[in-house]
């Protein structure tokens, strides 16, 4: 039995020495030239050196296109459609896709190496996304947890964005940058600054780095991303859904609807587990008192402590959207919030006569 270990151990030694091998080989030895990236038809060429990730070569010819997890091949957002010099899908990219996206070529950028002269082509609005200097103005905590941080613009000066979109800000990592996805959380007319909501979690390499920033720290991020569709039809109702942190969005478009439309019927439903997690609320109703048609319905997913007062909702925020929500209106629907809550009111939203393309979330 010993002998089978160490044969064991022997063969598996050696596998993991030749695979080393074989990396730095690829690394130090394989040389492939300067290749050509034509985007969209020829809109853009860029000249790349060979051997790098597609993500990084795009990225380093600040073309900038989402990639929540840094290119790790984790998060499935860097999605291409690669129309020559890709070479064959490999299987970590196909629990990303569906089976329409693989016969049309689409892949993962961070997964496809430039080896050769690629032709690829990505939204046309992905062209306009821009790097960003800015300078910390203010901070908050808004609950214990969530803290609220404005970025001044640097250079540029100006950003123009959508309600609804998010950027990417880049973080110090233990083996170098990385980038995380966050929601803009400021109203589009705002175009000086940026805003966002940021939720620490425990370990987490870029929420840990935002609570930390201070007021005149210097910060990088790229972005607009997103492609939230907001209706410009006064007549179609807006129903914004979230918890924590997913109010960034959420309140982003309540802003900017009512600098266009006072008469416009807005939903605003929010689900908090106590009332600790409860913030904005106040800021909400004073805004309610100038745009009536502004509904807003906060919920408690928790029990309600002894000597606490609360006149709200009580239950999973999707029960308010059931209970409140009239069926039947023209309506588009905005969610920010974990998966579970978003699939569960996108449940309600279909049974309340909703089509999928009026419903509109980032999965991030």
């Amino acid at each position: 039995m010993v002998e089978g270990f160490l044969a064991v151990g022997v063969t598996t030694s050696i596998f993991v020495v030749l695979s080393a091998v074989l990396l730095v080989a690829e690394k130090y030895l394989a040389d492939y030239g300067d290749c050509v990236i034509t985007i969209n038809d020829g809109s853009s060429v860029l000249e790349q050196k060979g051997g790098s990730s597609l993500l990084s070569a795009l990225i380093e010819n600040k073309v900038f296109i989402p990639s929540a997890c840094g290119g790790k091949g984790s998060c499935g957002f860097c999605k291409v459609e690669v129309r020559t010099g890709g070479g064959s899908i490999l299987p970590t990219e196909t629990p990303f896709m569906t089976r329409k996206e693989i016969k049309s070529g689409i892949r993962l950028a961070c997964q496809v190496k430039v080896k050769q002269n690629l032709e690829i082509a990505i939204p046309e609005n992905l062209l306009s996304v821009k790097e960003y200097n800015a300078t910390v103005g203010s901070e908050l905590y808004l609950t214990y947890d969530i803290k609220e941080v404005t970025f001044d613009l640097i250079e540029p000066t100006e950003i123009e964005q959508q309600p609804g979109q998010y950027i990417q800000i880049r973080a110090p990592g233990p083996d170098g940058p990385i980038f995380r996805a966050y929601s803009i959380s400021s109203p589009a007319y705002e175009k000086n600054k940026v805003q966002l909501m940021v939720r620490l979690i425990p370990g987490g390499i870029a929420s840990t780095y935002i609570h930390g920033l201070k007021v005149g720290d210097k910060v990088m991020f790229t972005g607009p991303y997103g492609e939230f569709e907001l209706s410009e039809d006064e007549a179609t109702d807006i129903v914004c859904v979230g918890g924590g942190a997913g109010m960034a969005p959420i309140s982003s478009i309540i802003h900017y609807v009512y600098s266009k439309w006072a008469n416009r019927r807005v939903y605003l439903f929010f689900g908090c587990r106590t009332t600790k997690d409860v913030f904005y609320l106040d800021e909400f109703k004073k805004l309610r008192e100038k745009y009536p048609n502004f509904k807003i319905i906060y919920a408690l997913s928790d029990p309600i402590e002894e000597g606490e007062e609360w006149d709200g909702d009580t239950g999973f925020i999707h029960l308010s959207v059931d209970k409140h929500l009239e069926s039947g209106k023209k309506s588009q629907a905005f969610l920010c919030g974990p998966p579970p809550m978003i699939e569960a009111v996108t449940d309600v939203l279909g049974e309340k006569g909703l089509k999928p393309e009026d419903i509109f979330y980032d999965k991030f």
